[in-house]
């Protein structure tokens, strides 16, 4: 410290000393009105304090468990600014090398709000900063009342998901509203609790929203046990998604094999082939134009027969190569018992209201959830199956726009795989529509979830669009340094003890919370919850008996692909 600055830190301990009648070794009755520290330099978003370590010990005895931890890293304190306070959490510490017993610490601001005239605590607490303090101010550890008046709901709609740390009763809210209208995002390491946190998140929501409208992709079949009660399961046995809704991308993603010059001589005679096959439908007649996009039913037997009219052409401008490539592929698909959810032998109708009220859930009959689960998709279309229903959904809400509005919010676990960053990306069209959702997607009431274990593998153009963020513990130090770029400065604080979260606690910052807050989330039941806790290798290992049934059993349904 400077010599002005240890004759104000001097000033701390005199001032202290008169807080307790003068003597200064006489036990505190209320540790909360005594001064823990003072500020030294003050910048935009934060400031610079001296703390004296004989006032964190006697802290830390305190009852209350917000007192006990002041001045720690992650701990809220307040500066007295005229007669309101201004809240800080504590970035960082380091020891004062030229004062013996002294701390610096830099803090970033929460907000501010009025003191009570008679008992000097906080009320009225908001966002932002009007009044900063001056060099000298002094600075008082935040108690669990003054927490409770900083996380109190300001009477919007909220959900209750925890407990904020390092209260015991003070209970972690999201604005519903706000976190959906602006995308969130989950993210944490594997182990950390991440899939039952987006249980006990979905299932508040549910609870709160009866009739509300929301589609999860879960691609490893761990969330249908958790919403049996209150969703539809949908797989590849009652999936039943009609092949004549790709658009002409997906087609190419699902029927093209070439690359190269040679793709591109493929996708020009798929265009002009799948174009004539639409025209053939029944209800094309009906309607003004018909493109190469527009969703209507068409046989794939009319696709094969244009085919190979066209190939016979003689005047074709290239050779039968390519003709045979898209037929044999079709062929494939139709015969592959695997594709059946898409290319069945049922008889072709017109089903896309149908599909949609049934998936996006309209009317949602008390059971506001759709588990999409494509564990049992074939993973070289398992993409592009995630693609069609996301452009369902944005499509949907672009063409209601006239109607009443009826939000969609859409969940994607193991986001990274679908909207990967540049480095990984492949150009499919899965991460084309998720992007374009995030961009465009609240202007018509579609919302956006993301979870993932890799947010550094996710593309950050589509992080940075997620106004509320979710951590958990992150092991991975890109992972970690890839959320803090995408939080908020005032958050800084929070960010810094990512690794040192404890299973199912959180960060929360963003648009669904009115102040970045660390969390522990509640219990949840046990018949709410994911399969997807970790199998005890021990426990499983010790036992014996009934493994040659086992592996028959598995067997056939390996076999016969799940069913």
């Amino acid at each position: 410290m400077s010599d002005m600055s240890t004759q104000n830190f001097n000033a701390l301990r005199v001032a202290s000393a008169q807080d307790l009648g003068g003597n200064a070794s006489a036990p505190a009755v209320d540790t909360s009105m005594d001064p823990i520290g003072i500020v030294l330099e003050i910048a935009g978003a934060g400031s610079q304090i001296a703390i004296d370590l004989q006032r964190l010990t006697d802290c830390a005895g305190s009852d209350d468990p917000s007192i006990a931890q002041a001045g720690q890293v992650g701990s809220q304190v307040k500066i007295k600014v005229g007669r309101g306070w201004l809240l800080a959490t504590v970035r960082n510490q380091k020891q004062d090398s030229t004062t013996p017993g002294g701390i610096l610490a830099t803090t970033d601001f929460l907000g501010e709000g009025d003191e009570e005239r008679l008992t000097g605590r906080l009320h009225g607490f908001h966002r932002g900063v009007t009044r900063y303090p001056i060099p000298g101010a002094l600075v008082y550890p935040a108690t669990t009342s003054d927490l409770r008046q900083i996380y109190a709901s300001d009477g919007r709609n909220i959900i209750q998901i925890g407990t904020v740390h390092p209260t015991n009763d003070i209970r972690a809210g999201l604005y519903v509203d706000a976190m959906l209208g602006k995308h969130f995002a989950l993210l944490g390491s594997t182990g950390t609790g991440k899939s039952t946190s987006a249980a006990l998140i979905l299932h508040r929501i549910c609870e709160t929203a009866p009739e509300g409208h929301i589609i999860m992709v879960d691609p490893h079949g761990e969330y249908a046990s958790a919403f049996r009660n209150t969703g539809l399961i949908f797989d590849v046995s009652n999936l039943q998604m009609p092949y004549w809704l790709m658009n002409f991308e997906e087609h190419c993603e699902m029927i093209l094999t070439s690359s190269g010059n040679n793709r591109m001589e493929d996708a020009d005679i798929l265009a002009k082939c799948l174009l004539m096959a639409r025209m053939k439908g029944r209800l094309s007649d009906s309607m003004g134009k018909v493109t190469v996009d527009t969703p209507v039913p068409y046989l794939l037997s009319d696709l094969s027969t244009i085919l190979n009219n066209e190939m016979g052409k003689l005047d074709k401008a290239t050779t039968s190569a390519p003709y045979m490539r898209i037929k044999s592929k079709l062929d494939e698909l139709k015969g592959d018992p695997r594709y059946q959810f898409m290319f069945s032998g049922m008889l072709v109708g017109d089903t896309l209201a149908e599909f949609i009220a049934k998936i996006f859930r309209m009317p949602a009959r008390g059971k506001p959830i759709s588990i999409i689960d494509v564990s049992g998709v074939p993973s070289e279309v398992t993409a592009t199956v995630v693609a069609v229903l996301s452009r369902l959904v944005f499509d949907f809400a672009v063409w209601a726009r006239e109607e009443r509005t009826r939000p969609i919010l859409l969940v994607c676990e193991e986001a990274h795989r679908y909207v990967p960053n540049e480095k990984n990306s492949d150009g499919s069209s899965v991460g084309k529509i998720l992007s374009r959702i995030a961009k465009e997607g609240r202007k018509y009431g579609v919302s956006l979830g993301l979870i993932t274990q890799r947010p550094s593998d996710l593309a950050e153009g589509v992080l940075s669009q997620c106004g509320t963020i979710i951590a958990m513990r992150l092991n991975n130090e890109r992972d970690q340094a890839f959320v803090k770029a995408a939080m908020p400065e005032g958050a800084r604080g929070f960010l810094d003890s990512i690794p040192a979260l404890r299973n199912r606690e959180c960060i929360i910052c963003g648009e669904g919370v009115s102040v970045p807050i660390r969390a522990v989330f509640d219990d949840l039941e046990e018949f709410k919850r994911p399969a997807s806790e970790d199998p005890s290798f021990v426990d499983l290992w010790n036992k014996t008996g009934g493994e040659e049934d086992m592996v028959d059993r598995t067997v056939q349904r390996w076999r016969a692909h799940g069913r």
